[in-house]
């Protein structure tokens, strides 16, 4: 199975040895970090710093000011690294090692704009603002997202991208010092806290025929029991999640917010990869982090498994986790595209890369074709020597 690792700019600028090292995994590729959201990050074998603090969501690369010109909505620019443009600079680190880049852009995810930004982000049925989810349905944030899929995707010494976060974006968020976890929320009620109630969604609930206002109320009765302290274990399973959202809503307003959420996430994947071929051409390798779930939010966006296949290369599916979760994530994407399964190799982050050639056999067994190892510059000596030892485990059967 073809394999390829994630890393970021700062994992490869200015250790000589880096770009040799990942290529002596036996990975093919590098899913390098071209446009992302703030993070603190360890780069453990670094000549020069142990942790990366990028403070808020940017590009790192140098943005086309041209391209940007009369936009409200605009990416920013890093300045914890001292290069001009590190993305190019660690792509050519690794190309010149052997390996192939395609890009990594996370999209619907930017704390930063949300909060400069907050007329154009989800806002729950309580009217709660989340800076870190951009409401994909309003048009502004549409043409964003867009052109920073084109700008961030076609980049120098790259031959592909791979879009995270291309869709919704919802309540669930890795936020500093978290405390949100007094009351637990299933699948669904982590689905309705999710849905945006900002006014361009209203009115889009409006023009398919629902009352905006009675849908609000329904969303906010369907939680009370939650805050009581009931109902937070849910069914677990896609479809028993969907059925929890149908029940509490009922049949109309569950369809009418599903019709509307998903004509918004289909138009942006469609108009995204449509822009990063236009930008980079037809051979150009694009492919989606993605769930089988069209209702599901966030990093790995939910998506129609029978559609997507229609316009994009390929998915990206989460497999971290048990053999039954991860049958189940990847059996859907049944077609003729690259279904790659992602697994944590990080064991401090509840990887096992020590299982990597069983996980991996069985992924291929549910119909994966390819390997994303997340991730290789945060992983340990110890994680990379068991991931190394799973690749060559792997060449040798023939998988």
């Amino acid at each position: 199975m073809r394999a390829a690792a994630f890393l970021y700019p700062w994992d490869v600028v200015g250790d000589p040895d880096a770009a040799r090292r990942i290529a002596g995994l036996g990975v093919a590729q590098v899913t390098l970090a071209s446009a992302y959201h703030s993070t603190r990050a360890l780069t453990p074998r670094h000549p020069r710093h142990r942790v990366v603090t990028a403070r808020h969501s940017a590009v790192l690369y140098p943005s086309a000011p041209e391209r940007w010109a009369g936009r409200a909505l605009r990416p920013y620019t890093q300045d914890w690294l001292p290069e001009s443009d590190p993305y190019a600079e660690a792509a050519r680190a690794l190309t010149d090692a052997g390996l192939e880049v395609h890009s990594w852009v996370v999209l619907a995810h930017n704390s930063r704009l949300g909060a400069e930004h907050p007329e154009s982000v989800v806002r729950n049925a309580y009217g709660d603002a989340y800076p870190w989810a951009p409401c994909i349905a309003r048009p502004e944030v549409h043409e964003y997202l867009v052109t920073l899929a084109a700008e961030a995707a076609v980049r120098p010494h790259t031959r592909g991208t791979e879009l995270e976060s291309c869709g919704w974006y919802g309540l669930a968020h890795l936020h500093g010092h978290d405390k949100i976890g007094g009351a637990s929320l299933s699948g669904a009620a982590q689905y309705l806290m999710s849905l945006c109630f900002c006014g361009e969604c209203r009115n889009g609930y409006a023009a398919l025929g629902a009352d905006p206002e009675g849908l609000r109320r329904a969303v906010v009765r369907a939680l009370e029991p939650v805050w009581a302290g009931h109902g937070g274990e849910g069914a677990g399973d896609r479809e028993g999640e969907w059925a929890e959202v149908v029940e509490a809503l009922g049949e109309e307003y569950a369809h009418t917010v599903a019709d509307w959420r998903n004509r918004a996430a289909g138009e942006l994947r469609r108009a995204a990869v449509a822009a990063v071929r236009a930008a980079a051409g037809p051979d150009f390798r694009v492919l989606l982090h993605a769930d089988p779930a069209p209702h599901r939010c966030g990093a790995n966006a939910g998506v129609s498994p029978r559609q997507v296949f229609s316009y994009a290369d390929g998915v990206v599916v989460p497999c971290t986790g048990s053999a039954t979760g991860r049958a189940a994530a990847l059996a859907p994407f049944e077609g003729r595209g690259v279904r790659a399964a992602n697994f944590t190799v990080v064991r401090g982050m509840g990887g096992s890369p020590e299982t990597l050639a069983a996980d991996a056999a069985h992924a291929a067994a549910s119909g994966a074709d390819e390997l994303r190892l997340y991730h290789a510059g945060l992983a340990s000596d110890v994680d990379l020597e068991a991931v190394r030892t799973a690749l060559t485990e792997l060449s040798g059967s023939g998988a």
